[in-house]
């Protein structure tokens, strides 16, 4: 039975996904409908059929990937086994990236493919010029060098990071396509990549699974499920949430549901939920008892795999049908068609009303990757805690509650008020880089996560990598001491401020999504350090001595406070062909805003320098105390020792003069 479900699981995946898509074509018109210039039925169904294969080869890179970095120990056949899969999912989406590119180029350009230099040139332009080849030249020479690596590398710390660069290598993917054409592009664009990427992991997972299952042998295979069920898990809850954003944006109403690009997206939701209804039962029934003596049921359980896996070739299917699908078109009022806004030429929305003290705490504008994040951080942290108050151990209450409020104010300043304004108001941006990098790791760092975890996650037996065994190996690393060094640390936070804001990277963070999302990150990390490194309770390099913290402290603060200066004075723009074409009218001058971010900069992030001073202080008179309690305790078992024989050398050294 585990010989046939070897074949029978990925030609079901393969053949329902071919299916689906032809099904979804011919019912949604993606292919059949000719262009304006029709590039022939070749183009027309090579795009939906090149741009599955790259979905595919992308699935079972990354799951591969994934799975060999968290589920198998790098030891055992099976890990080698993974990469080879990988290896050659890599190979299949280098392929298929070029033929999708290459279609695309037809799409856009048709003609006639010739050997001559007047048709290379059409396509040195398309790939160097066009956003969309940009995007399919990038994804394919990545996907080629993952695939030399992949045959190359068995270190397991580095297929981590090749798992991490293979997600990544899916942000080009996310910015072509319907993401780029809709007034949402944001939201759109991160909703896509979750989408792909946690889909990738999912189906992917499964499938390598399916191929490795002979190296597993019967021993390791449970271990390997349940790994592999919890990563599902999470991928079923980002495809959910990701799919939903996506629908939304592209359905808009309930109307539209019955027109053909609803009906098949209904038939992506039907494929979600039949998958969750798939992943429950394994879960919780067959998984479980692999593991025992009951007789029969691995053989169900490899028909339920099977049975997934053509579920995912459905979801697969009409995914890339809905790619080149029409989908049902929103009214644009007529006046902003023809009379757009400079903020609409700048950033395809509208500009928002006047900001105002109300709106900046009631304003709403959610991004989907840092509402999971936060959910995440949330849900794990308060798993971590009961899991250590079921086992009879004690947390602190504080610290939860500080963790708490953390994530809420970066849930806050991602998806609320100043996200609103970000893109609009320098004041907005300045008020997110503060808070991202001082008020949000003053809640978090004392919050103790690391601690937590290491001591909630079961330790892993096996010689593979968990979650506990990745932190461990990340806190003793090179790097991580490098950069969490307190020296270090506050020369990157310091750094930052005049690097970012008076180079390019200001205009990358400010005009594009991808860019935005990297400077949350960066502030967030930057910030993290610099204040474990003064109050950090968590493991890391050894910090200096309490004087020296203070001093730290002052000294990079003095840094934000010639920074805020140097704007508040300021008699030019950073991003005037930016924020200072947004058509806010005289009422609000764009020179005027800078400044007040200058102030903001100045005063608002004092506030969280005069907390992190108070608590270095606390700590610094905490520690003493603990000191002499150390000293009187000792002084009691020896009856003063110490104390005598300080004294008696301090007599002796009396009597000698």
């Amino acid at each position: 039975m585990v010989r046939v479900s070897r074949i029978v699981g990925p030609a079901a995946l393969l053949v329902i996904a071919f299916a689906a898509l032809l099904a979804s074509l011919a019912y949604g018109g993606g292919a059949n409908v000719p262009l304006a210039i029709d590039p022939g039925a070749l183009v027309r169904y090579g795009v939906p059929v090149a741009t599955m294969l790259v979905d595919l080869g992308a699935s079972g890179l990354i799951g591969s990937l994934v799975l060999s970095a968290f589920a198998f120990a790098s030891d055992r056949p099976e890990f080698g086994r993974a990469l080879d899969v990988a290896a050659a999912s890599a190979a299949v989406l280098t392929v298929a990236a070029a033929a999708t590119g290459f279609f695309h180029l037809q799409t856009d350009d048709p003609g006639p493919v010739t050997l001559t230099s007047q048709y290379g040139d059409n396509i040195w332009r398309y790939v160097t010029t066009v956003g969309e080849g940009q995007a399919w030249l990038a994804t394919t020479l990545i996907a080629a060098g993952l695939t030399v690596l992949c045959f190359a590398v068995r270190n397991q710390t580095f297929v981590a990071l090749m798992a991490i660069g293979a997600m990544l290598t899916m942000i080009p993917m996310a910015l072509q396509g319907h993401a780029g054409d809709t007034a949402s592009h944001d939201a759109a664009t991160t909703s896509l990549w979750l989408h792909i990427a946690f889909a990738a992991i999912w189906v992917g997972g499964l499938l390598t699974l399916v191929l490795v299952r002979k190296s597993l042998g019967d021993g390791r295979l449970p271990a390997a499920l349940a790994r592999y069920s919890t990563l599902a898990l999470i991928c079923f809850l980002v495809v959910a949430a990701s799919g939903y954003v996506n629908a939304q944006i592209r359905v808009a109403t309930w109307a539209n549901l019955l027109t053909p690009y609803g009906i098949l997206v209904l038939v992506k939701v039907f494929a979600l939920g039949a998958l969750g209804i798939f992943g429950v039962f394994q879960r919780r029934f067959l998984i479980a008892r692999l593991a025992g003596t009951v007789t029969g049921v691995a053989r169900y359980f490899w028909i339920f795999v099977a049975g997934e896996l053509a579920f995912m070739g459905l979801a697969e299917g009409t995914a890339s049908a809905l790619a080149v699908t029409t989908d049902p078109q929103i009214e644009v009022p007529a006046s902003q068609l023809n009379n757009p806004t400079p903020a609409e030429l700048l950033t395809g929305a509208h500009l928002p009303a006047a900001p105002t003290i109300e709106r900046y705490f009631t304003g709403l504008n959610p991004d989907l990757l840092w509402i999971l994040l936060v959910g995440f951080g949330l849900f794990f942290y308060l798993a971590g805690v009961w899991r250590m108050k079921r086992r009879g151990d004690a947390w602190p209450v504080h610290r939860t509650v500080l963790w708490i409020l953390g994530m809420l104010v970066l849930l806050y300043v991602t998806s609320g008020g100043v996200n609103v304004y970000e893109k609009y108001l320098f004041s907005a941006h300045m008020i997110a880089h503060m808070v991202l990098t001082m008020a949000i790791p003053v809640l978090l760092v004392p919050s103790a996560p690391i601690t937590l975890a290491l001591r909630s996650i079961r330790k892993r037996e096996d010689g593979s990598r968990g979650a506990r065994e990745w932190i461990l190996l990340a806190v003793h690393s090179r790097p991580f001491t490098f950069f969490a060094n307190p020296l270090v640390a506050a020369l990157l936070f310091a750094s930052s401020l005049w690097v970012f804001y008076y180079t390019p990277l200001f205009s990358y963070a400010t005009t594009d999504h991808v860019g935005h999302e990297w400077m949350i990150v960066h502030f967030l990390i930057v910030g993290y350090l610099f204040v474990s490194s003064l109050i950090g309770v968590d493991p890391g390099p050894a910090r200096p001595p309490y004087p020296m913290r203070l001093l730290i402290l002052l000294a990079t603060m003095a840094f934000h406070a010639f920074f805020g200066l140097a704007l508040i004075t300021s008699t030019g723009l950073l991003s005037a062909d930016w924020y200072g074409a947004m058509g806010w009218g005289p009422s609000m001058s764009a020179l005027g805003d800078q400044q007040l971010a200058g102030g903001i900069a100045w005063s608002i992030g004092e506030i969280p320098t005069l907390a992190l001073a108070i608590l270095v202080a606390f700590m610094w008179g905490r520690s003493d105390a603990r000191e002499s309690r150390r000293y009187d305790r000792k002084a009691e078992r020896d009856g003063g020792a110490e104390l005598a024989a300080y004294n008696e050398m301090l007599a002796k050294r009396a009597n000698q003069r």
